[in-house]
């Protein structure tokens, strides 16, 4: 499970361009381009930190989802897919070069141990574990093959004991096989994203509400605890009906957000709310149930543009 990135232990950023916006250009294959900063199409709107349940929707040129209609346009077409790992990366990394993140590998001093990989799995919180025994089964003897004992060892600790000091370099080594890429791309969906846009679209959710479920999903994991997803999700019902049960979206979604930020705020190293504020609930306001691009959002006070 990722841990999230206060301002004052964000992961190693990217620069931004030389206008200060990280930019990428979507295509209908599903992959992205950075190039330089343009004119972003839209302005990017003010902070909305106050509650949008029940709040009217702005008029914009995005097309609003209608409840229980994920489809071709939710978050499993390709498309949408880079763009929702573009939007976890600037928040966990950021930068919107998610493909770079294999070879993360940090410890970010949040309780969790090692953090590493494109959605922050980590040593502390059985993730980690997972995927190097994924690895193991499909190419036994790999380089990171030695560490399981220690992984097994450390699980559910910060501690670094068996891993050190050459755990780190072995993981970027083990980056550069396509075999290990892929199979963090196996672990990201099967753990984090199938179960999360799975859930959403029983929900009646589109293609953004998807997106909302998969970020929680990752910083928070899916215990039984309040600042789980599923805790956050339970809180969420508590003050609006999703609409599979005949609610609003847009309210449903606003609720959400409001639980996701109370969980978020119990936690020092998730205490920032930013990637919250100023990228999810812009997103909300405007409208865009489907993630349409373009999108222009802040986390930590960065820009980002994917257009």
């Amino acid at each position: 499970m990722a841990a999230g990135s206060p301002e004052s232990g964000r992961r190693t950023a990217d620069p931004p361009t030389s206008s200060g916006v990280h930019v990428a250009y979507a295509s209908p294959s599903g992959s992205s381009g950075t190039g330089p900063a343009r004119t972003p199409r839209r302005a990017l709107l003010v902070l909305f930190g106050t509650s949008l349940a029940g709040a009217p929707v702005l008029g914009t040129p995005h097309a609003r989802a209608a409840p229980g209609t994920a489809g071709a346009s939710g978050l499993g077409s390709p498309a949408k897919k880079e763009i929702a790992m573009e939007l976890v990366a600037s928040a966990e990394n950021s930068t919107l070069d998610w493909r770079a993140q294999y070879r993360y590998i940090e410890d970010l001093g949040d309780g969790r141990g090692y953090t590493a990989g494109i959605v922050g799995f980590c040593s502390g919180t059985g993730d980690l574990l997972d995927l190097v025994r994924l690895c193991t089964r499909r190419r036994p003897g790999n380089v990171l093959a030695r560490y399981l004992p220690a992984l097994r060892g450390v699980d559910g600790t910060g501690s670094h004991r068996g891993l050190d000091p050459g755990f780190p370099a072995d993981w970027r080594r083990a980056a550069r096989d396509a075999a290990f890429r892929r199979a963090q791309d196996d672990e990201r969906d099967r753990v984090y994203f199938g179960p999360a846009v799975r859930r959403a679209e029983a929900d009646g959710l589109g293609a953004l509400g998807q997106f909302l479920y998969y970020d929680a999903l990752v910083m928070h994991g899916d215990g039984d605890d309040p600042e789980s997803f599923r805790g956050i999700r339970r809180r969420a019902l508590r003050g609006a009906r999703t609409p599979e049960r005949g609610g609003a979206e847009t309210e449903y979604l606003g609720a959400f957000l409001d639980a996701r930020v109370w969980a978020m705020k119990r936690e020092k190293a998730h205490s920032d709310t930013s990637r919250v504020d100023t990228a999810q609930r812009v997103f909300l306001r405007a409208g865009n149930l489907n993630l349409d691009p373009p999108l222009d959002w802040k986390v930590y006070g960065d820009r980002y543009h994917i257009g």
